[in-house]
């Protein structure tokens, strides 16, 4: 499936991109441990309150829209943002992140290295890895672990993770010691995503169902998202996974339906994936769906509203849109660089559209922790509310 669309996340696509610098599914794990840094004004602290009625730290719109860098650095921009024939665009000042640094990093690195996991922060390349391995404003750390291995048996052509047809075998100690990594990092929102494994004869959702259940025997209160790859269309895979005690079901369409041929590999569609995320709602109502897309590939404006239609008529409850980022020379060009300003316009309609949450900014990835710490608080809520109602 795509990693994690760049991985706003270290966040399918993966995948995202999610996985974005290249979107693709991969199991990762996120840590959020929220702490306010000192120096915040009393406007701002007051602005972080208000997501959800209560709680600390940051909202969701101080990562995905216009904070992302100073508007001054870009609404003067004058650069090409449409590639010509023959051409390759300059990477915009909204795009341009700064050098992985810091003690958060350099645990995480360590940690994951010692347990023999892999992350699609890594392996998609993606541009966010020094703000959420290194903790940014808010001292949230965060990152993803890719399940089953760092090779796909897919060829996605947005994505930079490496593939094969017969990958490694999968390591049957990985849903332990990824459990044993959440629990060492102290996280309280999880997400988990892999690479494609059509090598393996249910897609590696056995492997899947087997790490929430480790990391919910550890941790009962532990919320757990699972970006998932499309497992053939095999809905009994899906079935697993969904019935395995996560609290969100992540699967990412990755482009406009347009587009699907031209971006993904042949046996990924949108059908497909549309059929994935309906069927976990379907048989755990109670289970959030979220899927991704990247901007940035050529799409139009009318492809973006049909899709994003298509999704919301399919009962998705969150919707995430970055912009693609060319991995390597041997990927899909960007044909256009996405203004801020549009990306803001895509998250009021998506809102308006009825979405729980559209988080939709120029490096918003399928898993980014402004994201999952939106999520955390709506799902305590709602099981707040729950044993209230019991």
């Amino acid at each position: 499936m795509a990693l994690l669309k760049q991985c706003c996340c270290v966040t399918g696509r993966f995948s995202t991109n999610h996985l974005w610098l290249s979107p693709r599914s991969t199991l990762r794990v996120y840590t959020s441990c929220q702490s306010t840094a000192a120096g915040s004004s009393p406007e701002r602290t007051g602005r972080r309150k208000e997501v959800l009625g209560g709680g600390d730290g940051p909202e969701l719109r101080d990562f995905i829209s216009g904070e992302l860098s100073e508007r001054s650095r870009w609404s003067e921009y004058r650069g090409d943002l449409r590639r010509q024939r023959g051409e390759r665009l300059r990477l915009p000042p909204w795009l341009k992140t700064e050098i992985p640094i810091g003690k958060n990093y350099n645990r995480l690195k360590n940690t994951l290295r010692d347990l023999n996991l892999h992350t699609v922060c890594e392996e998609a390349r993606c541009p966010n890895i020094g703000e959420c391995w290194g903790g940014g404003e808010y001292a949230t750390a965060t990152a993803t672990i890719m399940l089953m291995g760092d090779t796909c048996t897919r060829g996605c052509r947005f994505c930079s993770v490496k593939t094969a047809r017969q990958p490694p075998p999968l390591d049957p100690n990985e849903p332990s010691n990824t459990a044993e990594a959440i629990a060492a990092w102290g996280l309280d929102y999880v997400v988990l995503t892999s690479v494609d494994r059509d090598d393996v004869s249910d897609g590696g959702a056995a492997h899947f169902a087997k790490t929430v259940s480790k990391l919910k025997e550890r941790n009962p209160q532990i919320l757990v998202e699972c970006l998932t790859p499309d497992f053939r269309g095999d809905l009994a895979a899906v079935e697993q996974i969904a019935r395995s005690g996560l609290d969100v079901y992540a699967h990412n369409v990755e482009t406009v339906r347009e587009l699907q041929r031209y971006v993904r590999d042949p046996r990924a569609n949108f059908d497909q994936s549309l059929s994935i995320l309906q069927h976990a709602k379907k048989v755990q109502p109670g289970v959030l769906t979220k899927t991704s897309i990247m901007l940035g590939l050529g799409e139009t404006d009318q492809q973006i509203i049909s899709t994003m239609r298509e999704l919301r008529e399919a009962g998705v409850d969150c919707l995430t849109l970055g912009q693609y980022m060319q991995p390597t020379k041997r990927h899909l060009k960007v044909e256009e660089y996405v203004t801020p300003d549009k990306f803001a316009h895509w998250e009021e309609v998506g809102n308006e559209m009825g979405f729980i949450y559209t988080a939709s900014g120029p490096l918003v990835r399928s898993s980014y922790k402004a994201g999952e710490f939106f999520l955390k608080n709506l799902l305590k809520k709602r099981k707040t509310e729950n044993s209230a109602a019991d």
